[in-house]
């Protein structure tokens, strides 16, 4: 039986959103960057000069450039090169972070970044199994968790009760249908719409709950990698379901140890 909440404050999407450009006049840099990204009008040259123009961001390009991830320790010295190592959709993703105040944990849901961090992983290193560009994934996993940030804003004690009731991520999609109107991921496609992010990052979003396409088995499994690291007493649910049969459960046991390796380094290049 659904849990019952309190009312909800009243949900307008398009005041959301607009205060998402509200913010932008705040930090315009990133809000030019989130424009121009996805330009095929911008080169790398181009994209890290305008880049330049926000130390704390260009350092964090600059991290993750340098991280694990993508194997290039300490060889990455200038931010034309970072960009080029990181690619253009991954700035994007970082200023997209940046201009939402994603990067401010104390303004977000406990273990947010955590769970974030390991989808990503998640399903970057899952992304060849379904034909996927591993950095396309792991920027959709980075941003898969935009509208829980954003319903979190807008009704902070509700959606930490409602959270606290649904202890499944599917349980508290549903939750969030009947409390909201729309899940949060579904919430994230609109605002990445909004913005312009390709049809490839959109869709998964929408489809996340869809088992009969394959338009969400990436992100699907991803979620299953995350909860299984950060959800105590997760009840796991077989990646053959949740994929359609593309992927075997025993695939995702080296996944598991790569993400639990390589989350935290991945938050603090993001964050610090």
């Amino acid at each position: 039986m659904p849990t019952t909440l309190a009312a909800a404050p009243s949900f307008d999407l398009e005041a959301v959103l607009a205060s998402i450009e509200t913010m932008a006049t705040q930090k315009p840099v990133a809000a030019q960057i989130v424009s121009i990204a996805g330009s095929d009008d911008t080169d790398a040259r181009g994209l890290a000069r305008v880049l330049g123009s926000d130390a704390a961001l260009a350092g964090r390009v600059m991290k993750l450039a340098n991280s694990a991830y993508f194997g290039m320790r300490g060889r990455v010295t200038s931010l034309q090169f970072a960009v080029t190592v990181v690619g253009f959709t991954t700035v994007r993703t970082m200023a997209t972070v940046a201009l939402t105040d994603l990067d401010d944990e104390s303004r977000l849901p406990r273990d947010f970044w955590r769970m974030s961090t390991c989808v990503a992983l998640g399903a970057s290193t899952l992304a060849p199994r379904f034909g996927e560009r591993p950095q396309d994934a792991l920027c959709l996993g980075l941003l898969a968790p935009l509208g829980v940030a954003l319903l979190h804003h807008n009704d902070e004690e509700g959606y930490a009760e409602l959270s606290a009731a649904e202890p499944t991520a599917a349980g508290r999609r549903a939750a969030e249908v009947r409390r909201y109107g729309l899940h949060a991921y579904r919430l994230t496609a609109v605002a990445l719409e909004h913005w312009g992010f390709p049809p490839s990052m959109v869709t998964p979003l929408g489809a996340v709950d869809d088992l009969g396409t394959e338009d969400g088995a990436l992100l699907r499994a991803a979620l299953e990698v995350a909860a299984r690291l950060t959800v105590e007493d997760h009840e796991p649910v077989p990646v053959e379901e949740l994929t359609g049969g593309q992927l075997r459960d025993d695939a995702v046991v080296p996944v598991l140890d790569r993400v639990r390796a390589e989350a935290e380094e991945l938050r603090l290049a993001l964050l610090d």
